[in-house]
């Protein structure tokens, strides 16, 4: 498997969770959560991580229903991510992140952490599930043959 830096992006309308790999495409850490601003302020932020970590690709949580349709924060989601990859230059892959928050809180609960008290950090966490999720799905497709 080649070499890959991904971002993962847990998008809300207040905070952007944000996780990154190893070089190996094994393990997704918690990078920092971004307050949200400006959309200018938001990608130049973006930015200077893409640049430090050499980041190939975006990955970003879509906020399904739990029917899974598209609803309308999931269309928000798409729409700042567009505009966001656009500027970057870089390319998007979207993961099914329904969940993810829950799953985050629950690990904070465990660490004996009060979910309340760590908005921050469950965005983060919640981030680098989502990355993790799109790590594991590359590594469970076969390579191409030649």
């Amino acid at each position: 498997m080649p070499e890959i830096s991904a971002l993962g992006l847990d998008v809300g309308s207040k905070r952007i969770g944000v996780a990154g790999c190893d070089r190996s495409g094994l393990i997704a850490t918690g990078l920092t959560t971004i307050e949200r601003t400006t959309l200018s302020q938001d990608i130049e932020q973006l930015r200077s991580l893409i640049i430090e970590r050499g980041v190939q690709v975006l990955v970003v949580g879509l906020p399904y229903t739990m029917d899974g349709n598209l609803g309308s924060q999931a269309r928000s989601v798409q729409k700042f991510t567009q505009r966001v990859a656009a500027a970057l230059k870089l390319p998007v892959e979207y993961v099914d992140e329904r969940l993810t928050s829950f799953e985050a809180e629950e690990l904070l609960k465990a660490e004996q952490r009060s979910p309340s008290r760590n908005k921050g950090l469950i965005d983060r966490k919640a981030a680098a599930i989502i990355l993790q999720q799109w790590l594991e799905d590359r590594r469970a497709k076969p390579a191409p043959s030649l």
